[in-house]
């Protein structure tokens, strides 16, 4: 798994628009990485929603905010709508960003097979390097929004 100091795996996928996001685009900014286990679940909808609300204030720190789900941009898109997200969900359907990550959670929900991601977050500086990290192996655990948002500033 990835640490406070490495530099941030790089990434390519695809927003609910379908549109290619990688993080090289935000170079310079501060990006903040909120991977979470399912769409339309309800710790996820809450966890995002929190991060929705609070986009004027990682607006004013000069950050942006991606959601990371394994689920299809199709189904990101239908969950955005449904939540009014003001901000990219990535689709990891390869898997390929909760692997480099550190944060696969396989046979996730009993599901043998199955890989989701854990709910976690990372921050990233402007310059690529991790400042913050925190992954939860309880999917039903929410991050402390308090100290994302210290980790920004």
């Amino acid at each position: 798994m990835v640490k406070v100091g490495d530099n941030a795996p790089a990434f390519e996928a695809l927003n609910q628009k379908r549109e290619k996001i990688s993080l090289g685009g935000f170079s310079g900014k501060k990006v903040v990485l909120a991977f979470f286990p399912a769409a339309f679940t309800g710790v996820c909808e809450k966890e995002l929603c929190t991060f929705r609300d609070s986009m004027a204030n990682f607006n004013d720190m000069d950050a942006v905010v991606l959601g990371v789900s394994v689920d299809a941009p199709f189904s990101n898109a239908a969950f955005a709508e449904r939540n009014s997200l003001n901000f990219d969900v990535l689709s990891d359907y390869d898997r390929k960003m909760v692997t480099a990550y550190g944060v696969a959670h396989h046979d996730f929900a009993g599901m043998p097979g199955y890989t989701a991601a854990k709910r976690s977050v990372f921050v990233i500086d402007g310059a690529g390097k991790l400042t913050y990290t925190w992954v939860a192996d309880n999917p039903g655990i929410e991050p402390n929004y308090d100290e994302v948002k210290a980790a920004v500033s």
